[in-house]
């Protein structure tokens, strides 16, 4: 419930405060007064588009401040649980617009976003106006007020859930799809490379210890040379090394007994005479070696040539090469991997999509069950606002002009996210003529009564606890003037509501009533909102009957029809 609403520097309004009671509220006032104002500063409290326009002159901002008292709204606590607001049965929102344009939001003193306000504000206030029935002028928002008569939101709610769960699953399947498509055009040459490096059968180093290879037997003879001529230094020739030292050795023998000095020198010596030996053996087991095959530095050349080949290609080193080999693997096992998710998401896809047409099947035959009871209540109150005879019935129509009468034949056909069914309300106001879209042959004052009757309908059901009619007597007058307040008044058991209305019959009805005025102080105009006394009240009722005007049978009428006395 609208306890108290603060305007500040709104366009012609200075400082304006008002304190709403529950019940019926009503506010009249003359034209121009400041109204649609103050119907202004509660859209912007509700998330509505805000601009440095609305700044009165000569202000740096405007400010906008609500109070609501709200009882344990499940609701409204969820949203501020996900909002990351405590919840209070006490809610401030303040908004404040400043001259750069910008807008600052606050509720319950804490920061907050435009789609946090708007999320929240639909559940706190609706607005009825005579141009505002865009719940009527939409066929795409009848579905919700069917709905919302027939306690299906909820259903329809878990439907939304589960459709925008198939359409994610249904853009991961065409992101892997695409994926996979393009690892697939890859995955015939990976596969080629994989071969190619895979006959070559690597071995890590191959390559250097080839090259040593090669540079071997390219010098083979100069090799055989060096081999020879150092055997025979050591070995064969007169004076050899070998022989040489062996003799040193015997002429020193006698002397090791005599001095340890020599005795150490022999010692080495003859270390050096065993080292030299065998020196000597490997150059023999050299020169007496096999020679190399004749081929084999063809052989060489050629496997040197193929890694070389593979080096270019694949890596700096037979390293790269293998560590290449080895992406090449992992991208053949990702691909296998997708395909194996893309699986896993096509079966999730088909449980889904059959959960979700189980869903809307059933959701469609409830909502044509309550669209029977709808018709009738629709009727019914219609007829009690002077628009007897109108028939009232509610058109399905499929989603998909395609889509099959037997969803199961093609699962998700035709299905969106609110089910299979597209809802549209008919009308004829008139005996004999054909039901025609209500949207497209109801007037202005039909509309407002349209919009009561159906209000009154999902009064019980309704979650918002303020209603705001903007001018509901708009085309209206008389006895049914008189309903309409009479309705109004019923409407007043479930909700608050704020009435804009210039009709005594509607305006007698109110429990509270406000007078909105316009004064011109210290030269500027300004707009002023105060809540009347029974006897300031009489006199406003009666200024609605007469007009400028206001004679003694005037407020004689005002009192009877407010049921005051005279001595009041």
């Amino acid at each position: 419930m609208l306890v108290q609403l603060s305007i500040s520097n709104l366009a012609i309004i200075s400082h304006l405060e008002a304190a709403f009671r529950p019940g019926l509220n009503i506010l009249s006032g003359e034209t121009g007064a400041g109204k649609s104002i103050i119907i202004n500063a509660v859209n912007l409290i509700l998330g509505g588009r805000a601009s440095a326009e609305l700044i009165r002159t000569g202000a740096d901002e405007a400010r906008v401040e609500a109070l609501f008292v709200l009882p344990g709204n499940a609701s409204i606590r969820s949203v501020f649980d996900e909002m990351g607001f405590p919840f209070q049965q006490e809610i401030v929102i303040r908004r404040i617009i400043s001259r750069e344009g910008r807008s600052r939001i606050t509720i319950n003193d804490s920061l907050a976003t435009l789609s946090s306000l708007s999320r929240l504000g639909q559940m706190l206030i609706s607005i009825s106006g005579q141009h505002e029935h865009q719940l009527l002028l939409r066929p795409e928002n009848h579905l919700y007020l069917l709905d919302e008569f027939g306690g299906l939101t909820g259903e329809r709610l878990e439907l939304n859930e589960l459709f925008e769960r198939y359409l994610r699953l249904k853009e991961e399947c065409l992101q892997l799809e695409k994926e996979i498509r393009e690892r697939e055009e890859r995955s015939e040459l990976s596969r080629f490379q994989m071969e190619e490096i895979d006959r070559a059968e690597l071995k890590p180093r191959e390559d250097t210890l080839l090259e040593e290879e090669r540079k071997r037997l390219r010098n083979s003879d100069l090799l055989a040379g060096i081999v020879k001529e150092a055997y025979h230094v050591l070995y064969e020739m007169d004076g050899a090394a070998v022989s040489n030292v062996g003799a040193c050795l015997r002429k020193m023998e006698k002397g090791t007994d005599l001095d340890e000095g020599i005795r150490s020198i022999w010692e080495n010596l003859s270390s050096i005479k065993v080292d030299l030996e065998e020196v000597a053996y490997s150059l023999r087991e050299m020169q007496e070696r096999e020679p190399d095959d004749p081929y084999r530095l063809e052989t060489v050349e050629e496997r040197l040539q193929l890694l070389n080949r593979l080096k270019r290609k694949y890596g700096a080193s037979l390293e790269e090469v293998l560590a290449f080999r080895s992406s090449l693997s992992g991208t053949i096992s990702d691909l296998d991997q997708k395909k194996e998710s893309l699986g896993r998401v096509f079966h999730s896809i088909e449980g889904i999509g059959k959960e979700i047409v189980g869903r809307a099947v059933e959701l469609s035959e409830k909502r044509k069950k309550a669209a029977k009871s709808l018709e009738k209540a629709a009727m019914d109150e219609l007829g009690l606002l002077a628009m007897g005879g109108t028939r009232f019935a509610v058109k399905f129509s499929m989603m998909d002009a395609e889509a099959p009468s037997n969803p199961s034949s093609s699962p998700m056909k035709g299905i969106k996210a609110d089910g299979l069914d597209r809802v549209e309300f008919m009308l004829s106001t008139n005996v004999g003529e054909d039901l025609k879209p209500l949207s497209k042959i109801a007037s202005g004052g039909e509309l407002s009564r349209i919009m009561l009757a159906l209000k009154t309908i999902l009064a019980g059901k309704g979650s918002v606890e303020t209603v705001i009619f903007d001018e509901v007597d708009s085309g209206i007058g008389g006895a049914t003037a008189e309903l309409v307040g009479e309705k109004l008044r019923c409407l007043a058991a479930y909700h608050q509501i704020l009435c804009i209305t210039h009709l005594p019959q509607i305006a007698c009805k109110g429990e509270t009533h406000f007078l909105v005025t316009k004064e011109v102080a210290n030269k500027r105009t300004a707009t002023i909102i105060s809540r009347l006394t029974p006897e300031a009240r009489v006199k406003e009722v009666a200024r609605l009957l007469a007009g400028k005007t206001v004679s003694e049978s005037a407020l004689a009428h005002a009192r009877e029809i407010l049921g005051v006395s005279s001595e009041q």
